[in-house]
């Protein structure tokens, strides 16, 4: 099978690096893919966000199937013109995916078919006054979000009215989310563990991956901005399988059956981004794709065909069979530019990643170039450092994951150092 990968991250690179496993795969193209993924395949300068220009070459390829990645390209439906050209796509249609491009129709559809989540209210821009006026007289925190795409950076937590006002001037005025915030969800902000849940779906029928847990914030003890997310681990020592159950059965079963009941269908990687309360788990947002870092901890834990799992639920016929997870556990450590998520600077020589020998620890390249033979930073995200260990055991797979990091230097690197200290202080 030719494949065609879309992407350019550590998800990408963790997905094609669990990809070659498969005797299914002839031959591997990412698209634009990185430094890592050239190891792996074939990495092709294609705008992926130029739908004709990756079709173009699917064709004159002979694209059997292809892998989307990023959020972006679904949103603008390159799914939906390569199955138009008889090209399998593992990805949602661009109406399916707006379950992330638009997080009021989310929230709607959640509160239409009883799915559980936090109360929210959302306003439009020119509701500027009207919003002002009900955050000043609501109990704090609240939490506030982009109605768009805002490459994980668009929800703002609020502790009181003035940083809430701060945020809707921010927002609506100074247009920091660009169009992707001329709409925004007001939530009531809910206590508890934060996990993520990938279902692999053909619309109907699904399996759902080992839970997850990403570090969304950029300082440690979850302080500062949100970000892309600054590293991961998985699986998760406080989700039993009562909990697991709930989710399969009051959230996931639930949202597939009203986005087929509603016309949009959901074929693809579902993210469940879930709170577990006191109340029960509820859905803190849906992703239209596999997480980033978390895809980085849960795919190396899966025994199989990960391309049979999800060219399977591509052509309507998922098969259960193809993956399982057998024990193990993994911890990925973003190693960032400081200064992320706002503004930082690159070109930096990375060097001691030839000095990693241990074969429990695979670098993901995210924001990296080459020059030369020189291998440079090239983005806020620089590199996943990843801990992959066939023992359940997360606390050694934590002190490998910081072992490996420590020998990984470039000017002004930056990551965090309670990675998965959750988990470790919950056993």
């Amino acid at each position: 099978m030719k494949v065609a990968l879309i992407g350019s991250g550590g998800r990408e690179h963790a997905i094609a690096y669990k990809l070659v496993d498969s005797e299914k795969l002839d031959k591997l193209y990412i698209i634009p893919g990185n430094p890592g993924t050239s190891k792996l395949g074939d990495n092709v300068e294609i705008n992926f966000n130029d739908k004709d220009a990756v079709l173009n070459f699917s064709k004159q390829n002979q694209i059997d199937f292809v892998i989307i990645g990023p959020e972006k390209p679904l949103v603008d439906g390159l799914a939906d013109v390569l199955r138009k050209n008889s090209i399998s796509v593992f990805g949602p249609s661009a109406s399916a995916a707006r379950i992330e491009s638009e997080k009021s129709y989310a929230k709607a559809l959640m509160k239409k078919y009883k799915i559980p989540t936090a109360d929210y209210v959302q306003y439009n821009s020119d509701q500027y006054q009207e919003c002002l006026d009900y955050l000043s007289n609501v109990s704090y925190p609240k939490v506030i979000k982009a109605d768009g795409l805002a490459a994980g950076k668009g929800v703002i937590i609020c502790n009181d009215y003035l940083t809430a006002q701060q945020t809707i001037d921010g927002i609506f005025r100074e247009k920091i989310f660009g169009k992707s915030g001329d709409k925004i969800v007001v939530e009531e902000f809910l206590e508890g563990q934060e996990i993520s849940v990938f279902a692999i779906t053909d619309g109907y029928d699904f399996i759902t991956l080992p839970p997850s847990q990403d570090h969304k914030r950029i300082g440690d003890n979850d302080t500062g901005k949100n970000t892309g997310g600054m590293g991961a681990y998985s699986p998760v020592p406080f989700i039993s399988q009562k909990i697991l159950n709930d989710i399969e059965s009051k959230i996931i079963s639930p949202i597939l059956k009203a986005m087929a009941e509603e016309k949009n269908k959901f074929s693809g990687c579902l993210y469940c981004g879930l709170m577990i309360t006191s109340q029960g788990t509820k859905v803190v947002e849906f992703n239209c794709r596999f997480g980033d870092p978390e895809t980085q901890v849960v795919l190396p834990l899966l025994e199989g065909d990960l391309l049979e799992l999800l060219h399977s639920a591509a052509i309507g016929k998922l098969n259960h069979k193809s993956v399982w997870y057998a024990g193990g556990a993994s911890v990925c450590v973003i190693a960032a530019s400081k200064g992320y998520p706002d503004e930082y600077k690159v070109g930096y020589k990375i060097s001691g990643i030839e000095n990693i020998d241990d074969p429990e620890i695979v670098i993901y390249h995210a924001g990296t170039k080459l020059s030369g033979n020189k291998l440079l930073t090239n983005g806020g995200r620089v590199l996943g450092v990843t801990s992959i260990i066939s023992r359940n055991d997360i606390s050694e797979a934590r002190v490998k994951a910081y072992n490996a990091i420590e020998k990984i230097h470039f000017t002004n690197i930056y990551y965090r150092k309670d990675i998965a200290s959750k988990a470790v202080n919950k056993n």
